[in-house]
């Protein structure tokens, strides 16, 4: 069973950075997909980055490169994984929950859709203020 449990987020003024973290248990193989979305109150759920199942790392246009994704493995288990999301420049726009989502296989244009993922955290809460 995978876990996902993101933590990091918190309140920053604008242009400021933060640093999510996911961190992923149950992860069997190296073909898992992960990524990172957010939700901000009366919207849908968006994709904002992810490294798919084939290791290819895909961004949301609208974010113009302000967000980076990487990821770590823990070296004393193959099960344990850490996602990172690096967001800076942020702007009240990006006030949302932010959610890791992790998939045994997630490949092409659908890697940054909801739809293609089966598991995910709770979310961390990221406000900026103006």
């Amino acid at each position: 069973q995978v876990r996902l449990q993101e933590s990091g987020g918190g309140s920053v003024q604008t242009g400021g950075s933060l640093r999510l973290s996911c961190a992923a248990s149950g992860i069997l193989n190296d073909f898992f997909a992960m990524a990172w979305f957010r939700q901000s109150p009366g919207r849908e759920r968006e994709g904002l980055a992810c490294i798919d199942s084939q290791g290819e790392i895909k961004y949301a246009e609208f974010l113009k490169g302000r967000f980076t994704i990487s990821q770590a493995r823990d070296e004393k288990t193959l099960y344990q994984k850490t996602l990172y999301l690096q967001m800076n420049n942020l702007t009240p726009d990006d006030t949302a929950i932010y959610y890791c989502a992790a998939d045994p296989w997630v490949t092409g244009a659908k890697a940054l859709t909801t739809t293609a993922y089966g598991d995910w955290g709770r979310g961390t809460q990221v406000t900026v203020s103006s």
